[in-house]
């Protein structure tokens, strides 16, 4: 996905969608502190953008066009995993407000 110098490197074949994507995840729940939210935001773009070119280039073809539906359907469950970790994330901040807002009794 990314070279070693930062390059984004765009993703053609199944293959280079299906490591891809297993590149993507593991970047994406990577602990390093090199790996900022604005990288992991910006391979996911890309990666949507690369799997958007490559299922318009494919759609007369059934074949192909199926397999690059699979990985869509993938990503799709990915974000909606991210989606669900956002939300319970903000639902615990909501949470823990209240109680750090409430002043001390003397």
């Amino acid at each position: 996905m990314f070279d070693t110098k930062g390059q984004w490197i765009t993703l053609t074949s199944y293959e280079d969608f299906d490591d891809g994507f297993t590149d993507l995840t593991d970047l994406w729940f990577s602990t390093s502190t090199k790996v900022t939210q604005a990288r992991k935001d910006a391979a996911l773009q890309h990666f949507k953008d690369d799997l958007e070119a490559a299922t318009l280039q494919w759609e007369g073809h059934k074949a192909k066009s199926k397999k690059y539906a699979s990985i869509a359907q993938e990503l799709a469950e990915f974000e909606a995993v991210l989606q669900e970790e956002a939300e319970a994330a903000r639902a615990a901040e909501q949470v823990a407000k209240p109680a750090a807002a409430k002043p001390k009794k003397k």
